[in-house]
């Protein structure tokens, strides 16, 4: 199980993650309102491709073999890569909707503006990821 350590997720729920596990190989906690501009676009464009509603949720459940050996190429994105590497090796991805806590004032990777920019630039890799 992944999760941002600054806890915005509930650790809560990560038994009924896991529960919800079994027919998938990768489970995402998808936040049911999606906070800025640049998650919305990944989330409606790469989400799509992954089959989920919010791509980048760090909340998520792996089985083993999905990251076994896997070597990380794309440099910061969130982890978008992981959901891409995975879905271009045909595993199977779910998701469990919840509703997410209200952020805090000073979120981790900055404000809006600069938060939108570094995490269109982690789309823009996640792209080319997907392509190549």
């Amino acid at each position: 199980v992944t999760i941002d350590s600054d806890l915005e997720n509930p650790p809560e729920l990560i038994p009924k993650l896991i529960e919800k596990m079994h027919n998938f190989d990768v489970m995402v906690a998808s936040r049911k309102s999606l906070p800025r501009l640049s998650e919305n676009w990944a989330s409606k464009t790469l989400g799509k491709l992954c089959e989920v509603s919010d791509f980048y949720s760090n909340f998520r459940a792996f089985r083993r073999d999905v990251i076994t050996g896997y070597v990380l190429r794309g440099g910061e994105t969130f982890g978008g890569e992981l959901l891409v590497a995975a879905k271009k090796r045909g595993f199977k991805i779910g998701e469990y909707l919840y509703a997410a806590p209200h952020r805090r004032a000073e979120p981790r990777i900055g404000g809006s503006v600069k938060a939108d920019l570094r995490i269109t630039a982690a789309s823009i890799r996640c792209w080319r990821l997907y392509w190549l």
